[in-house]
């Protein structure tokens, strides 16, 4: 069902946690940084301190981490030319 359904949705609670639907994988993570791979094609940073995944199902399309959340931003800038800056 996921596959047919390229939406997503951010929800980020009290700046403690994040949680991302509609997401392809993983591409890198820090305690500081977290880029995702959307299913749309795009792509979704996340900002913080403290930064821990806690959750990813790529059957679901689900994401989920903790620490202190800063913001998101979307982007279709690489990995490679983020951490090489």
């Amino acid at each position: 069902m996921q596959e047919n359904n390229r939406n997503h949705i951010v929800m980020i609670e009290q700046k403690k946690s994040v949680t991302v639907s509609g997401v392809e994988s993983v591409l890198g993570f820090s305690e500081t940084k977290i880029f995702l791979a959307l299913l749309d094609g795009g792509r979704l940073s996340v900002f913080g301190t403290e930064l821990k995944i806690v959750g990813f199902s790529k059957t679901e399309g689900k994401f989920s981490a903790e620490g202190c959340v800063a913001g998101v931003s979307y982007g279709a800038k690489s990995l490679a030319s983020k951490l090489f800056k």
